[in-house]
């Protein structure tokens, strides 16, 4: 319709106009004196809310184990603090993969989480060509919760007293020690591999379908060494069933000082450490993940998760999400090498 000027649907018009010019000054007056509440506030509202339903904690592997025992720890005393449920809920599969993977597809709400691993977030890379997430891309990295040691650990029969004399008998009799692990792919399989790589031996792997009957056939001789966590052989290094020779960590560990690193026996920069932490789907809420963070952080200090921590040989590792997502992103270039340079292959 078209207006006349002069006309009273003008001057209306005129008003409406003059209207919203004025408020438009009005708002932008506010916003530049700080009156009107920024985006960052508004996230941080919605943080102060979280969370108010329950909270979904995907565990990537079947009950019991470490990543397990951790999570659950984790989740009780988050919802403790919350007053709200946090659900463990445990999706296995292809090392970790399938659970890891519907988190990965999940709202970026903050009310699904993922209890990732080594496995998880940094080997599986490079075992399956056709991950159907990216550990980068597809989460944020919220809390790196712990990691864990491993010791290497050999039979008696195995006439070594320490990580050099292993060598150079591995050296005089190439593939004819084998290694066990927890299965193809496994922390304990990439370990060896990597010492393997470091030191210029050959050994056979022999994989098990988790971490105790590989303990139980080294105790009866049918293999001669593992990498392994240090609370899985620690009763069978002290009654003298088996030999423990060194740790993976980069500096000597509480429930064995007297054991050298493998980076002391001769082999400067090994690393092969299992570890821990809590991500969440891509996308999820800056103030949420800083939250969440700071929360667990707090909860690692105290007596029940570092009670339980220390149970399962672990070390608490608060820090920040990007110093977390740091650890990721170089893992998985680190493993990489080591698994195209052992082929290793999952089946």
């Amino acid at each position: 319709m078209t207006v006349r000027p002069g006309s009273a649907a003008a001057r209306t018009e005129g008003v409406r106009a003059r209207d919203r010019r004025n408020f438009n000054t009005r708002l932008l007056a506010a916003a530049a004196a700080g009156l009107l509440p920024s985006a960052g506030a508004f996230a941080q509202d919605a943080a102060a809310g979280y969370p108010n339903k329950t909270v979904r904690l995907v565990i990537p592997f079947t009950p019991g184990g470490s990543t397990d025992i951790l999570g659950r720890t984790i989740g009780q005393q988050l919802s403790m603090l919350w007053g709200q449920s946090v659900v463990p809920d445990n999706v296995p599969g292809a090392g970790g993969s399938i659970g890891a993977d519907k988190v990965a597809k999940a709202p970026a709400d903050g009310y699904t989480l993922l209890m990732g691993h080594i496995g998880t977030l940094a080997v599986t890379p490079s075992l399956y060509s056709r991950l159907p997430y990216d550990p980068i891309k597809s989460f944020q990295a919220v809390a790196w919760v712990a990691r864990v040691p491993n010791v290497l650990v050999i039979h008696p029969s195995v006439p070594a007293k320490n990580i050099a004399e292993l060598i150079a008998y591995a050296k005089a009799n190439p593939n004819k020690l084998n290694y066990g692990s927890g299965g193809n792919g496994s922390a304990a399989h990439i370990a060896t591999e990597y010492l393997k790589l470091q030191a210029g031996i050959q050994m056979q792997h022999v994989p098990y379908k988790g971490t105790a009957p590989a303990v139980n056939d080294l105790v009866a001789g049918q293999i001669q060494l593992m990498f392994t966590g240090v609370p899985a052989v620690i009763a069978q290094v002290k009654a003298g069933q088996l030999r423990a020779l060194a740790v993976s960590s980069p500096r000597r560990v509480k429930a064995v000082p007297d054991l050298p690193t493998v980076a002391e026996s001769g082999y400067n920069g090994f690393e092969a450490d299992q570890w821990y932490g809590v991500v969440a789907p891509a996308g999820t809420p800056p103030a949420i993940v800083a939250k969440l963070n700071r929360q667990i952080n707090e909860l690692l200090s105290s007596p029940e998760i570092s009670s339980k921590l220390a149970s399962e040989g672990a070390e608490p590792t608060p820090n920040p999400p990007e110093v977390f997502a740091k650890l990721i992103e170089t893992e998985i270039a680190r493993w990489r090498t080591v698994i195209q340079a052992g082929g290793v292959k999952v089946e």
